[in-house]
């Protein structure tokens, strides 16, 4: 007898259904699974025999071929044990073949029955309900997850037994509802506040002007200055994450395993910090089976990279494109994949290998030679796409003891969200741009106007500090950015001198 049900695999961020029929006949006792399976889904007959065993059930006997559609995807993982299991007793009619009707199934399966976490599952959801499904049976621990995706009753299944009794209308499972309302309104709060840093007032108001427009900053300063610890509480100030960005970035973190059990959606805005060891691989992702990398992972919030130099040099050069396009793509022989990556970069570095070469209290030991070395690690085209740099000084014994505590996170996110408001409405007409610091040349042509008197300033610090095209350009954005939080229609000599401040150090450090 023929069986059919649905199930889906993903590929890149997105997932496509995938038909599993399942044919019982004569012959010998023999499985034959075809349709592009990779390893991992080869070895599900083992573990789908046992299972079945262990669950009660009597495995058909005869020749039975399961062949998973289309034929010329491949298919990857342990996510169709459960589906293959269910299509195996309903072609040998252990259970009713009609209830696969409108079902879509995934879940691993160990040898006792019990059905295992899965990898991808919102994706899957999301495709099954775009695609018509009515019924998602999934594992327990991911079904609150897969109820994300609104229109699709979804189902969680502890066991390979309870999940054929359910089909069969002999056993009742409680549907999972999620409100993602409420998600937003419990777990959208940081643990971390601005209000707990001492000084380092011009830090805090560059990381304000970077969240405000979406732009990359560089910290430099010795150790012990603060960097680590403004920079892990960007996300504080973040503008709160939409749906669809929630969707977004819950998908990438689906896919790659680092969701947690029960954890329905990401409603914080991520904040990423690989090792300076971390290849180019584990950055932007790869793999034989390509999977997302930090940068992916970090999309919709925050990638801090500190120590800056001691990265690889070729680790740092790949990042250079998905800067400029918020997305990388990973070409491999059969196929490419594209994951997105639209992040802020947070970048941390001492002024020199011993870290005290701007420290007036500590000697520099560094030689002139080593302080070159140690900062053309960094090329020149990669700290051109990073907007704003500032420096993060020693503080002083007063502000360290002072009880004073600083201007709570709330209150810049505050005036964060009303800027990028601004950019929201100015930028309706361009869906592609969202930020000050996503504009192109069109763009900054029309809302980059700058007074006389600015434009003066800006030409002659061009002339004078040599700086490159691109830095022009980023100059340009973050004075459009200074000036959206002073509600500043047009760009004037205050907004232009704070935003060259952010570039004197291509002048001071690096030339």
């Amino acid at each position: 007898m023929l069986a059919t049900i649905q199930s889906g695999a993903v590929y890149g961020v997105d997932a496509f259904p995938v038909e599993i029929e399942v044919n019982v006949g004569g012959g010998d006792t023999k499985v034959v699974l075809v349709g592009l399976p990779d390893t991992a889904v080869k070895e599900s007959i083992d573990r789908v025999w046992t299972a079945m065993g262990n669950s009660g059930f009597h495995p058909p006997f005869g020749r039975t071929t399961i062949n998973l559609a289309p034929a010329d995807k491949k298919k990857e993982g342990p996510s169709f044990d459960l589906p293959i299991a269910l299509g195996m007793l309903a072609a040998d009619k252990a259970i009713d073949a009609a209830a696969l009707e409108g079902v879509c199934v995934v879940g691993e399966l160990a040898l006792s029955g019990e059905v295992r976490k899965v990898r991808g599952v919102l994706p899957i959801a999301l495709m099954a309900r775009d695609s018509g499904c009515q019924r998602l049976l999934v594992p327990a621990h991911n079904a609150e997850e897969a109820a994300v995706a609104e229109g699709l009753d979804v189902y969680p299944v502890n066991t390979l037994r309870d999940a054929a009794d359910f089909l069969d209308q002999e056993l009742e499972l409680d549907k999972i509802d999620m409100d993602t309302t409420r998600l937003f309104s419990e777990d959208g709060h940081y643990d971390l506040d601005f209000e707990d840093v001492k000084g380092q007032e011009s830090a805090k108001r560059a990381l304000e002007v970077a969240v405000s427009g979406g732009h990359n900053i560089l910290l430099i300063g010795p150790p012990g200055t603060g960097k680590s610890m403004l920079s892990k509480r960007m996300p504080s100030i973040l503008p709160p994450m939409s749906i669809e960005e929630a969707l977004e970035t819950t998908k990438i973190h689906s896919i790659s395993g680092t969701l947690e059990s029960h954890q329905p959606l990401i409603t914080c805005r991520p904040f990423r910090s690989p090792h300076h060891t971390v290849s180019d691989a584990g950055l932007l992702g790869g793999g034989s089976h390509p999977m997302p990398g930090e940068v992916s992972l970090a999309h919709h919030g925050v990638l801090f990279l500190d120590e800056l130099p001691e990265f690889a040099r070729n680790v740092l050069e790949v990042m250079r494109q998905p800067l400029e396009d918020g997305s990388v793509t990973i070409a491999r022989a059969a196929a490419s994949v594209t994951f997105p990556c639209q992040f802020i970069l947070v970048a941390a570095m001492n002024p020199c290998p011993c870290g005290y070469y701007t420290d007036p209290q500590r000697g520099c030991r560094c030689t002139q030679n080593q302080i070159q070395k140690y900062r053309n690690k960094i090329s020149g085209p990669l700290l051109d796409r990073i907007d704003i740099h500032v420096e993060v000084p020693t503080i002083n014994y007063q502000q360290l003891t002072s009880l004073e505590k600083g201007e709570p996170s709330a209150a810049i996110r505050e005036r964060v969200i009303n800027t990028r408001n601004i950019q929201h409405e100015r930028f309706e007409v361009n869906p592609r741009v969202h930020c000050n610091a996503e504009m192109g040349s069109k763009e900054m042509r029309r809302y980059c106007v700058l007074e006389e008197d600015a434009e003066a300033l800006l030409k002659m610090a061009i002339t004078d500090l040599n700086f490159s095209a691109r830095a022009y350009d980023r100059i340009l954005k973050v004075s459009r950015t200074i000036a959206d939080l002073d509600e500043s229609d047009v760009i004037t000599t205050p907004h232009v001198s704070e935003a060259i401040q952010y570039r004197t150090l291509d002048r001071e450090l690096w030339v």
